[in-house]
């Protein structure tokens, strides 16, 4: 993952922190005491870690670690310390800029083997230059040992902080992908539910008016030649239906109620439905009211119209019945409708039921309602929706 990613890496602030580290151990080492062709080769030692870490271990660092390229940066940064300290022990300042850099640009052991070879050397220069003076010998290897220690502890900090953060920045990738995984998914769902109630609507309104007009148009066409009358009162039905459709349709589109609640309640939506079956159907049809009727939230109002709607095309399309009846109860705690019809019926265990009985199902649900359908072959059909209020 991008090293700029993460919160510990911030290049300006490790940029800002190494220059001021090199500046003020070139100046230490410029104004030491040692011979100058020593402190020339130490200041250039340590100057050219500047354009080593510019081009090679910015980019190890940035990023993962354990590449080959932060491996090749901590040997040749290594190695140029170790030169200048070499030449001029002061040289060792640098090492508070060249230790956090190991830890962050290779792994925890590959790490501690360089800080260990970084602090080694100004041991083994004190040693091998420092014979007769074991107190001066003791100091130095104590003051290896502590910053030997302060290094491993804080590269090994430098490490945790970097694995966390690491394991932060995972932990976030996940949730976002999640969250964008999430919102796809809801948005799938609800282009399809909205798919699917424009269908509803679409079969409840639309398809069942077109298929109430041709009907009509069925029978005033048998009709034309031998009772002209009787095939203008189905032309008259099959206009008046077309236009009921297209309100439907021109309230859909605006997303509005249905046309036949605006400006009327339910139970008179209902009885004009009622009424118009009959006209159709030329057969007896009843619409009936128990107990007062009161005002319903609108979906249930368009619940309980569509599925009076889809009860009605049924027995328009099938049924073959003398009597339709509609009854719309109103309850303390719901409403119930309930559509009866002394047509053909049917064997419901042998229907597996079309769109319109699926979609009044799914649409009665969605409000908390049930569904009871009765039939019988030859004993006719009842349907009863209940919807809580």
């Amino acid at each position: 993952m991008p090293g700029d990613r993460h919160a510990w890496n911030r290049a300006g602030l490790w940029d800002a922190y190494y220059a001021v580290v090199l500046a003020a151990t070139l100046v230490i080492v410029l104004s030491s005491s040692d011979p100058v062709a020593e402190r020339m080769v130490a200041a250039i030692a340590l100057a050219a870690a500047a354009p080593l870490y510019v081009f090679i271990g910015r980019p190890a660092i940035a990023c993962d670690r354990d590449t080959r390229m932060g491996a090749a940066y901590v040997i040749c940064l290594v190695a140029l310390v170790i030169v200048a300290q070499t030449q001029v022990d002061a040289s060792s300042w640098i090492m508070f800029a060249a230790c956090p850099q190991c830890f962050m640009a290779v792994t925890l052991p590959r790490a501690v083997a360089a800080v260990v070879a970084l602090n080694v050397t100004p041991l083994v220069i004190a040693v091998t230059t420092i014979h007769n003076n074991p107190g001066e010998i003791a100091a130095v290897l104590g003051t290896s040992a502590l910053i030997l220690a302060f290094s491993v502890v804080f590269g090994t900090w430098i490490v945790k902080i970097i694995e966390q953060s690491r394991e932060r920045a995972q932990l976030i990738s996940r949730l976002e992908a999640a969250q964008a995984e999430l919102a796809q998914i809801s948005h799938q769902a609800g282009t399809l539910a909205e798919r699917q109630r424009l269908a509803g609507e679409i079969h409840d309104t639309i398809a069942q008016g077109l298929t109430s007009i041709v009907m009509l148009l069925q029978a005033a066409d048998t009709e034309i030649d031998g009772d002209p009358p009787e095939a203008r009162r189905h032309v008259g039905l099959a206009a008046q239906t077309a236009r009921e459709g297209l309100a439907e349709a021109r309230a859909m589109v605006a997303a509005l109620a249905p046309a036949q609640l605006e400006g009327a309640p339910l139970h008179e939506a209902l009885g004009r439905l009622t009424d118009r079956i009959g006209a159709e159907l030329a057969i007896a049809s009843r619409f009936e009211v128990c107990g007062p009727a009161r005002p319903l939230p609108p979906t249930a109002e368009v619940v309980l119209l569509r599925a009076a709607q889809e009860a009605l095309a049924n027995v328009r399309k099938h049924a073959r019945a003398a009597d339709v009846r509609v009854i719309l109860s109103y309850e303390p705690h719901a409403v119930r409708l309930d559509v009866r019809d002394d047509g053909a019926g049917f064997d419901p265990d042998r229907v597996s039921g079309g769109y319109g009985l699926r979609g009044m199902r799914s649409r009665i649900l969605q409000v908390g309602g049930s569904l009871l359908v009765r039939a019988r072959p030859g004993a006719g059909t009842s349907l009863s929706v209940e919807v809580p209020v």
